[in-house]
């Protein structure tokens, strides 16, 4: 089993509406934060390794003190927020296409990962979530038929 994106909708990935579909088209991370122009949805890539599933959460310009990391019953959600910050009175914005404000990404972990020994780093915008599998714990096996 691998880690799986949770979504508390029944159907995240089928609108259900043509209006829907249109909104998120233009707008993926407005629609599925619940209609909130002030959340995002970060982009993550997860690998599987033999000993370990790699979560690589692209977050760029978000301090290391501002992420929040929680499992509770085999559910890790990933949380934060980037702030923004107009430095220079005399910057006009034309146009901001980064977005900004509260994040929050939620996997559903396997059986077979060791919770305790989850660790995380901040490296050049990417936060790197690290989920050991725990050898103790057997998801496969094969059965031989007498």
């Amino acid at each position: 089993m691998s880690i799986v994106r949770y979504n508390s909708a029944l159907n995240d990935f089928v609108p259900t509406s043509f209006s829907n579909l249109i909104d998120r088209f233009f707008n993926e991370s407005v629609s599925r934060a619940g209609g909130s122009a002030y959340s995002f949805v970060p982009r993550v890539d997860i690998v599987e390794g033999e000993k370990a599933f790699e979560i690589h959460v692209a977050v760029p310009g978000v301090n290391k003190e501002d992420f929040k990391l929680d499992v509770n019953d085999n559910l890790l959600t990933i949380s934060g927020e980037r702030k923004f910050t107009k430095e220079k009175k005399d910057n006009n914005f034309h146009s901001i296409e980064t977005q900004y404000g509260t994040f929050s990404r939620s996997f559903s972990l396997p059986e077979n990962v060791d919770v305790n020994a989850i660790s995380a780093k901040y490296v050049n915008g990417i936060l790197e979530i690290t989920v050991p599998k725990d050898e103790k714990k057997v998801v496969k096996a094969t059965i031989k038929v007498n």
